[in-house]
């Protein structure tokens, strides 16, 4: 576990995570996935939680919106 993280951050990271594996059927798919491969509880929420984290600084960087839609148009464009 990282040391030099704010501990409010990580606990915010950690319940956005722990919400989207309910809500979201990509991260909850994700999570399944990871927790029928023998991984823990907390190792498939954390990759969960690097994926939230990755759409977030693209959405920044390219300063859109979420489309929940757009990682299935773009698998779709490129098969």
């Amino acid at each position: 576990m990282r040391q030099a993280c704010a501990t409010r951050l990580r606990t915010a990271v950690d319940h956005w995570a722990r919400v989207a594996t309910q809500h979201d059927a990509r991260s909850k798919g994700r999570y399944c996935a990871l927790r029928a491969r023998g991984h823990s509880h907390g190792r498939a929420l954390r990759t969960v939680a690097d994926r939230l984290l990755g759409v977030a600084c693209v959405m920044l960087a390219n300063r859109t919106t979420y489309d929940p839609k757009h990682e299935a148009t773009r698998a779709a464009k490129a098969a």
